[in-house]
């Protein structure tokens, strides 16, 4: 028998493998059939490399720390928590929105037993799911009536499938925009039922664009919030209130598609382009829709707020309840417009908010502790404290960045794209952005808790 078929034949078969006592641990603390696989994954991978030439070692003991990560791996979770080290506090692809301990706590008392979802209390009889955010959004935004959906997206073909389905809406070619996932404004128009009818240009549209195309076919003028992206230099818009006006004195409803959702004055803090739902609503206009996650701060929902008679027809829409939200959302919907309700503590219990408007001292802090953290116990990589900008993003506040300080990391021995990516494979995953060569960690969107989890990461990266 040669080196090579000793080897082989020295392999634990998967039956010794699992009579272990490390297999008797795996089969106590995961599934079977995660064991099994990962036990014959990397038998396989051992056999692999003896007939490749090489020569490990066989034993199970040798064997238990490549099954240990193949087990852990295949039981973990797909959807993890991570921690976001980019500096972007909407960020769209981690989940938007931070919800707060607060919210999170009422979210569990509704998940773990039944609840009043569409139970009314006080008659004993079936109720509906939205009497529990209606009053809220009433008070909070001045609105007549309200209720919500599952994403701003259904929110507004909804509205739409509602008020105009067959019949043309007016809207500025301006603003026939495409926002993340490929998602378009004429697409969803399209797939409501209405039928589009752009005036205007790409950047000026005039009162009487919207004068010459109003016909016995309108049914609604629309305007839509640009999201992600500013026209500037040669443009012209006509504003809110003129075309509530125009379509008032026409009989026709003015919808606006507003998107981010702001409900607290940013003005204070030197934010000027993002008025609020409530003065959105002031001007008149029949309908605004909004999300639940970006600067609201909340669960993925799409709102409807506005004329009571309007959002009475929205509802009644048999649409309605193939995009209605379900009893977690709705708990985390209500926890977090309750917030509202106290405006001189809603930053302090709006984490999104809260890390928006963070003051970079309070920032520069963090960082300068992650840093140091990171000279104590790094020597292959050089490590600095750069002045930087953060951005909202989740498609609001496009044309606005936010002071923030950030620690740069500039690897000796492996690349940056390296680090990178072994920050993202670690435990929890730590989501960075390189920069000029460099990695870059913005405390802006890590909380004190996480600073050792980020620096134990960088650190075991570096090995």
């Amino acid at each position: 028998m040669n080196a090579k078929q000793e080897l082989l034949s020295s392999l634990p078969s998967v039956d010794e493998v699992l009579k272990s006592p490390y297999g008797e641990d795996w089969l106590r603390t995961y599934p079977r059939r995660y064991v099994l696989s990962a036990v014959r994954e990397v038998i396989g991978l051992k056999r692999k490399k003896i007939l490749e030439g090489t020569a490990p070692v066989t034993s199970v003991e040798d064997l238990a720390p490549d099954i240990e990560v193949s087990v852990k791996r295949l039981s973990s979770f797909s959807l993890r928590q991570v921690i976001n080290a980019t500096g972007i506090v909407i960020h769209t692809n981690l989940g938007r929105s931070v919800l707060s301990e607060r919210v999170m706590e009422n979210v569990r008392r509704v998940a773990v037993g039944y609840s009043n979802l569409e139970y009314d209390l006080e008659s004993g009889k079936r109720g509906k799911r939205y009497v529990h955010i209606k009053r809220l959004l009433r008070e909070i935004t001045g609105a007549e009536d309200g209720f919500a959906v599952n994403n701003n997206a259904a929110a507004v073909l909804l509205c739409l499938s509602t008020l105009a389905k067959g019949r043309e809406v007016i809207v500025s070619r301006g603003e026939l925009v495409e926002i993340g996932g490929s998602f378009r404004v004429p697409d969803v128009m399209g797939n409501s039922g209405a039928v589009l009818k752009e005036v205007g240009t790409t950047n000026k549209t005039h009162g009487y664009d919207y004068e010459s195309a109003v016909s016995d076919a309108t049914a609604l003028i629309l305007k839509v919030h640009q999201s992600n992206y500013r026209v500037i230099g040669f443009t012209e818009d006509v504003p809110l209130e003129m075309l509530v006006a125009f379509g008032h004195g026409r009989d026709i409803p003015v919808m606006y598609d507003w998107g981010s959702g702001c409900l607290i004055d940013l003005k204070p803090h030197r934010i000027y382009s993002e008025p609020t739902i409530q003065e959105i609503l002031r001007s008149g206009v029949d309908i605004v829709t909004f999300s639940g996650d970006k600067l609201l701060g909340g669960p993925q929902a799409g709102l409807i707020v506005g004329k009571r008679e309007l959002i009475d027809r929205i509802e009644r829409n048999p649409l309605t309840r193939a995009v209605r939200i379900d009893k977690l959302t709705l708990a985390a919907l209500e926890a977090t417009l309750r917030e509202y309700l106290d405006e001189e503590k809603v930053r302090e219990n709006i984490p999104t908010l809260g890390m928006l408007l963070e003051n970079p001292a309070s920032i520069k802090a963090r960082a300068k502790k992650i840093a140091a953290l990171l000279r104590r116990y790094v020597t292959d990589a050089s490590i600095a404290l750069i002045e930087d900008r953060s951005q909202s993003g989740g498609g609001s506040l496009p044309e606005m960045e936010f002071k923030t300080y950030a620690v740069s990391i500039r690897p000796e021995k492996i690349s940056v794209n390296r680090l990178e990516e072994k920050l993202r494979k670690c435990e929890p995953p730590i989501v960075a952005r390189i920069q000029e060569n460099a990695l870059i960690i913005d405390p802006r969107t890590i909380t004190t808790e996480q600073v050792p989890l980020v620096v134990k990461g960088v650190k075991e990266a570096l090995r």
